[in-house]
Order: structure tokens, then C-alpha cells, then sequence
């Protein structure tokens, strides 16, 4: 503070050439004693900087800017937080289960049904394709029947008579060969023959295509009606009766089509994983033995006989007619009656008369 009083009463003296309050004679002594104190005044600023007050940082613009807009904190009472919660992560399908199959098939849309036929492009119906002298018709009952009754003569081949339990409707149906009776349980291809061909059995060859509508694996004995109903549906269109034969019906159709390398639309997709999302663990299908039954030799039971209906009670004979004599009297008039040789006679009243009496009508 002494520098800088010296400083301002040497200019003073300078400039003015007056004398000042120091009593200071003439401009040179004002010059010389600014000049010192101008010295003292830069001196004293240094040593202060160095050894006082901290020494100033420089913040760039653009952080000051940044600084200046950010709000002030304030304070806030402190909320409960949210625990965050986890959604369990999707497990991946067993390799040997439907679902795991299922998505390495194709989806693709239905091909044209151009060219189909069915003997000849999936060959006569039930051959004997894995020629063990019996055809596929009677493989398959032998296989799904219970109580099988065999044909004599047949090395234990054609099935007479049995039982089925029938996985598409649950009832138990008797089985009987015969004209009449035999349609009472059928053989159902779970791929149907025109699924197949609209799905990819065209690419395949006539010899597979033979093998598929042969193959056990796409085979089961079932309720003629219900297969009937089916008729070339796929898992979008048709599915059993019984909810609880449903993940297995699909596991067979779905190991099928990739036996046959087959493809699915989506819609048969669609259906076919949200039915096997209830049962993930559904394995997939297997064909089943099939066996001769030479043992099983029998005669098959009668059919049942059909119900007669109740006959009718035979007519009653009309009542013999009356016999009467010729002029006698009679009552009602118009009654009837015949003489003893047959004549038909009528009661009358002529005019004039009291009484009628019979005549000849």
C-alpha cells in the first residue's frame, strides 16, 4: 500500500511541478520517487502471488459453458428402488424331443396337388414292402389289435378278429373282418398321402414315396369315422378328438417329415409348437415291431346278428257274413246278410210296408 502512495504523489509532483503533502522540490525528486515506487509496487505483487493468495486456475470456455448451464443439485428425499427382476431364461429343446425336430423343419407353402395319384405316384396300396409275406394292412392291425384272432393257412399273417383301443376317440372297438365290418377300424397315414405331396413327396422319388406310404412309423390303426373325418388333413386343419393323444399324434407326424424330408406351412407350424409347448419332453416317434402270429390261429366269432324287427300281428279274418232267408224280416234297413247259397241280401222297406224285410241287393 506505501508503494502504491508513493507512486501517486510522485506523478503528482511530476506532472504539476507543485509541491505535495511530502514537501517534495520540483519534478526530478517526483520522478525519481514514482519510478521507486512503481519498483516497490511490482515487487510486493510478485512476492504476494508466490507466497498468498493460490494462484488462479484457467477453465477452458466450452467446460465453463458446460458449468454454467448444469443445474443446481438440489435435494430430494430418497426413494425406494425397484428391485429388477429377471425373466428365466428359455431352456433349449432335448435333441431327441419333437420340439427340437420340429425346428429343423422347413416352412414352406403348400405345393399345387398337380399330378397327384394315389396308386401312381405312392404305388398300390398296402404292399409288402419289407417282404415278410404278409401286406401292410394286416402288419399294422397285428401290431395296434389286442386279442388278435389269426387266419389258419396264412403262416400267421391275416387278421381275423381283435380288439382296438383307439388313441384317436378312446372308445374300444371290436374288430371283425368282413364286408360289412371291416371299416370299423382303418388304417391311417398320420402324414396323409396328399399332405405328403404337397409338402415336398414330389422331389422325393416313386421309390420313397412308395417306402412312406408303407413305412409303420406313418401308420396306425384307428376309428374309421374319425379317419374319414381327417381325411387329408394336416396338424392346422385336423387334430384327435383326445387332447391327451395329441402331443404324441404330432411327435409321429412331425418325425415323419423329417424322415421324408418334408415341410411344414406355418400355420401347421404354428399349431404343432404351441401343442408341444405343453409337453416339451414329448420324444419323438418310433415305429413299433411288427411280427407274424402263427400262434395266434383261430376261427373269427360270428358277426353279431343284425335285430330283426318285431313282426306285425296278422290281419283279423273279416267276420263270416249273415246268413238270412229270403222275405223275412229284418232290421236295420241296409243291413247286409247272404242266403245259404250266397245270395247277397239287403234289408228294405218298400212303401206302404210296416216292417223290412230282406231282399235280394
Amino acid at each position: 500500500m506505501a508503494g502504491v502512495i508513493g507512486l501517486v504523489t510522485g506523478a503528482y509532483t511530476l506532472v504539476t511541478s507543485r509541491g505535495s503533502w511530502l514537501a517534495l522540490a520540483g519534478r526530478k525528486t517526483g520522478a525519481g520517487l514514482a519510478i521507486g515506487a512503481l519498483v516497490a509496487v511490482v515487487v510486493g505483487s510478485s512476492v504476494y502471488g508466490a507466497t498468498g493468495m493460490p494462484a488462479a486456475t484457467t477453465t477452458p470456455p466450452a467446460e465453463q459453458a458446460a458449468v454454467d448451464r448444469t443445474p443446481a443439485p438440489t435435494l430430494a428425499s430418497p426413494t425406494a428402488t425397484a428391485t429388477p427382476t429377471t425373466s428365466p431364461t428359455p431352456t433349449a429343446a432335448a435333441a431327441d424331443t419333437a420340439l427340437a425336430l420340429l425346428a429343423t423343419l422347413p416352412v414352406k407353402g403348400r405345393a399345387p396337388k398337380t399330378g397327384y395319384d394315389r396308386t401312381g405316384v405312392f404305388g398300390p396300396a398296402w404292399k409288402d414292402v419289407d417282404r415278410n409275406g404278409c401286406d401292410t394292412r394286416n402288419d399294422i392291425l397285428r401290431r395296434d389289435l389286442t386279442n388278435v384272432t389269426i387266419k389258419a393257412g396264412t403262416h400267421g399273417c391275416l387278421v381275423l378278429a381283435g380288439s382296438l383301443a383307439d388313441p384317436y376317440t378312446g372308445k374300444k372297438i371290436s374288430f371283425v373282418r368282413g364286408q360289412t365290418t371291416s371299416s370299423a377300424v382303418q388304417i391311417d397315414h398320420v402324414v396323409a398321402l396328399m399332405d405328403a405331396w404337397q409338402s415336398g413327396a414330389q422331389q422325393i422319388g416313386q421309390a420313397r414315396r412308395e417306402a412312406l406310404a408303407n413305412d409303420p412309423l406313418n401308420l396306425l390303426a384307428v376309428d374309421g369315422p374319425s379317419n374319414e373325418q381327417k381325411g387329408a388333413g394336416n396338424a392346422a386343419t385336423w387334430l384327435p378328438p383326445v387332447k391327451g393323444y395329441r402331443c404324441a399324434y404330432l411327435a409321429r407326424q412331425i418325425t415323419v417329415k423329417a424322415a421324408y424330408t418334408l415341410w411344414v406351412t406355418q400355420p401347421e407350424h404354428d399349431a404343432m409348437a404351441q401343442i408341444l409347448s405343453t409337453c416339451p419332453d414329448q420324444k419323438v416317434a418310433t415305429a413299433g415291431s411288427i411280427t407274424l402270429m402263427p400262434d395266434a390261429v383261430g376261427t373269427a366269432p360270428a358277426p353279431a346278428p343284425k335285430p330283426v324287427a318285431p313282426s306285425q300281428p296278422a290281419p283279423s279274418k273279416p267276420a263270416a257274413p249273415l246268413v238270412v232267408h229270403p222275405g223275412a224280416y229284418c232290421a236295420p234297413v241296409g243291413a247286409h246278410g247272404v242266403t245259404s247259397k250266397g245270395t247277397p241280401m239287403a234289408c228294405t222297406l218298400k212303401s206302404g210296408e210296416a216292417r223290412a224285410r230282406w231282399r235280394a241287393s
